[in-house]
């Protein structure tokens, strides 16, 4: 059984930057991992994805080149650094886990992930 404990969150002002982690328990190591976040009122979305071995990443459009995902398989943890905070980052952020092993390429697609964390809240003033 997987399970996904985030940390890192809090209130920081525009222009900021936070580190988010994702500690993991059970076998994730061969499993992609991703970010993703929900705003309040709306749908949960992707934010960055990162394959088992780190050899490749996927961002979505809005967080490209301010977002950054990493992982350390023997520290079994996730992180997701984020610069140059806006104040629509603001939202909730979870990790989740690839249900799918040795994926070659992260998915934005949600319905892959099959383990999620309880989520950390970010918020970013203007």
């Amino acid at each position: 059984q997987v399970q996904l404990v985030e940390s890192g969150g809090g209130l920081v002002q525009a222009g900021g930057s936070l580190r988010l982690s994702c500690s993991a328990s059970g076998r994730t190591f061969s499993n992609a991992m991703g970010w993703f976040r929900q705003c309040a009122g709306k749908e949960r979305e992707f934010v960055a994805g990162i394959t088992w071995n780190s050899d490749r990443t996927l961002y979505a459009d809005s967080v490209k080149g301010r977002f950054t995902i990493s992982r350390d398989n023997a520290k079994n943890m996730v992180y997701l650094q984020m610069n140059i905070l806006k104040p629509e980052d603001t939202a909730v952020y979870y990790c989740a886990a690839d249900i799918v092993p040795w994926r070659v390429i992260p998915t934005a697609n949600e319905g892959v992930y099959d383990y999620w964390g309880q989520g950390t809240q970010v918020t970013v003033s203007s």
